[in-house]
């Protein structure tokens, strides 16, 4: 009687173990991993006392692993903890907000290299091209990179003339 016992244990623990691991739990968790670890025990001690006992073992917590995976799905349990919101949104572009080459503006934060920039009132992803830029640093746009721009600063570029 305590073989049933610990053997009914072992199955039904593997079998909680997986079935959160499936439902609830992203990736390969230490529930999956430790639901395959009982289940193995389990069958293992089962076959142990008899091959009967083993056989019954199996096949019992395949088909009730089966039924009780059958019925989570059918029952659509886990609605309440799924994300139903669709997003529909779009981040546009530096260029469709309007910023080229040339465009000046101003630091929002230090650019290590990449930081916060005002430009044309915009604010945006602002990337320096090699420095480090301070914060309130007056930049001019050098390069737009989809979401990024590429700026240095407006002392460089006079000297420079670009």
């Amino acid at each position: 009687m305590l073989n049933i016992i610990i053997i009914a244990f072992l199955m039904g623990l593997a079998i909680t173990l997986v079935l959160v691991e499936i439902f609830l739990l992203p990736g390969i968790t230490f529930a999956g991993i430790g639901g395959a670890l009982f289940a193995v025990g389990g069958a293992i001690y089962a076959y142990t006392i008899s091959a009967t006992a083993g056989h019954i073992t199996l096949v019992t917590s395949v088909v009730l692993f089966g039924l009780i995976f059958f019925f989570l799905l059918r029952k659509n349990s886990f609605r309440r903890v799924a994300l139903h919101t669709d997003v529909d949104s779009k981040l546009p572009s530096s260029r469709e907000l309007g910023i080229a080459v040339g465009d000046e503006g101003i630091t929002l934060s230090r650019l290590a290299p990449i930081g916060k920039a005002s430009i044309k009132g915009i604010t945006v992803e602002a990337k320096s091209r090699e420095e480090f830029i301070d914060e309130q640093t007056p930049v001019v746009v050098v390069r737009v990179d989809g979401y990024n721009v590429v700026v240095v600063p407006q002392s460089e570029t006079n000297a420079n003339n670009l």
